[in-house]
């Protein structure tokens, strides 16, 4: 398609201006008469030049995964026929959920080698996302024309959460580094753990620990060490529901606000890293308008299993009804395991949360860990200095003592419970974990 450029727009102004004149002028008029078929020619000439010549051909290369939030490169080859070196304004059909910099944008071809052009991207949302058409606009050799030309390149990304950012915690949550980033590892408690290994006696070992044959062998105190136990199981069971939707700010001001959603993500992703980590199998269940199930595994490829089923789930309008998935659950899965439902708890959930947890709970250790929004905490503690404030901040409070009058109940029924804000969730339930961990409550 082409598109007259500024050149030519300049030159039909230009005619314009010298038919105005002649028209008051009038021996103008022969000049305006010559001087407007001059310009038609030389337009003519130039979008016949421009059209005789082939497009140049484009090609699209990126990586076919992409970190959400991350930012990401890709690469535009040109290919040109031609003997000149023409210049041409290039933009991409990047994916609605992508934000891109330095498009549009200009290079010159050259037949001697492909041309490059290199882009970043940022994927805003996850999922599968697809590319459209690579849009070229070549200058025709006079320079008065635009040639434009849609080069069907489609191609598409999956976009996954940050693992590296969850991989990176999950290594600080097994390291004796630990406290410094809030993931803490506590003293092992009881005698319901894993027996790992004789040792020398130290000072301060309990004289329960103590081996007496194997004192006697060797002739000195023999204390017996102990590890977590493994081969136990975690059960993720993850709410899709319409209460997931909401968002909050995901800390620097240039990344992607997340969603509840994406921080129950974030704390499932790590929970199964670290739950591998110590030998145990990890499965997964969803609720609330999307069906996923995987059965309890240990193996090396759980985590991308659990990843590649998550990847693309966004949080739906469905209400989540938690006694159903409870009774599905059970159905499926009766071992006893650690049962983590990730949810966002409100003041309506207190009859069927508790229903279901009381089901879960004759088989399974529940936790429930809920997102609390920072809104709510902002509304609490604002200062109340007209009416409209102090309506907000009355009903803030009267909001927050339902939700924790349910976090009350659901803690006398021996259910554990974590009411954190998003981005505290991944580490708040990394803790908790280890904690079960220790006092062998499974």
């Amino acid at each position: 398609m082409p598109i007259p450029s500024l050149n030519l727009l300049a030159l039909c102004a230009a005619w314009c201006a010298l038919a105005t004149l002649a028209a008051f002028f009038p021996t103008l008029r022969p000049l305006c008469w010559w001087a407007g078929a001059g310009v038609l020619l030389i337009a003519l000439f130039d979008l016949a030049w421009s059209i005789w010549e082939r497009m140049p051909g484009a090609v699209r290369q990126h990586a076919g995964t992409l970190a959400l939030g991350a930012p990401a490169r890709v690469t535009l080859l040109f290919s040109w026929a031609g003997q000149r070196r023409p210049l041409v304004k290039v933009f991409d059909h990047l994916p609605l959920s992508c934000a891109s910099e330095m498009l549009p944008a200009q290079l010159r071809l050259s037949c001697d080698a492909p041309q490059q052009l290199r882009y970043r991207m940022k994927p805003m949302a996850r999922g599968e996302h697809h590319f459209g058409p690579i849009v070229v606009r070549v200058r025709s050799p006079w320079a008065l024309w635009w040639r434009q030309h849609a080069t069907p390149c489609e191609t598409s990304i999956r976009v996954f959460p940050d693992f590296s950012a969850i991989a990176r915690h999950a290594l600080q949550a097994t390291s004796s580094s630990t406290a410094r980033t809030g993931v803490l590892k506590r003293r092992r408690r009881g005698e319901g753990l894993d027996f790992d290994q004789l040792r020398e006696y130290r000072i301060g070992d309990s004289p329960r620990r103590i081996d007496w044959k194997a004192s006697r062998r060797f002739d000195k105190l023999i204390s017996r060490e102990y590890q977590d136990e493994r081969d136990q199981r975690i059960l993720l069971l993850v709410d899709c529901g319409r209460r997931m939707g909401a968002r909050e700010a995901a800390g620097a001001d240039d990344a992607a606000p997340l969603s509840h959603f994406d921080h129950a993500l974030d704390a499932l992703l790590l929970l199964a890293h670290v739950g591998l980590h110590h030998g145990d199998a990890v499965g997964l269940m969803t609720l609330g308008g999307h069906s996923r199930r995987l059965t309890p595994k240990k193996s090396v490829a759980t985590l991308s299993r659990i990843l590649h089923a998550v990847y693309d789930l966004q949080p739906t309008l469905e209400a989540s009804d938690f006694e159903q998935a409870a009774q599905a659950l059970l159905r499926l899965e009766r071992k006893r395991s650690l049962v983590v439902i990730l949810t966002n708890l409100r003041d309506e959930d207190d009859a069927g949360l508790l229903a279901a947890c009381r089901l879960l709970g004759r088989h399974h250790l529940v936790l429930v860990a809920s997102l609390r929004e920072q809104a709510l905490d902002e509304a609490c503690g604002i200062h109340a200095e007209d009416a409209e404030t102090l309506a907000l901040r009355a009903a803030a409070l009267e909001y927050r003592e339902r939700r924790m009058a349910t976090l009350r109940r659901l803690r006398q029924s021996g259910v554990l419970c974590l009411d954190v804000q998003p981005q505290e969730l991944a580490v708040a339930t990394i803790n908790r974990y280890l904690a079960i961990k220790a006092e062998g409550r499974l």
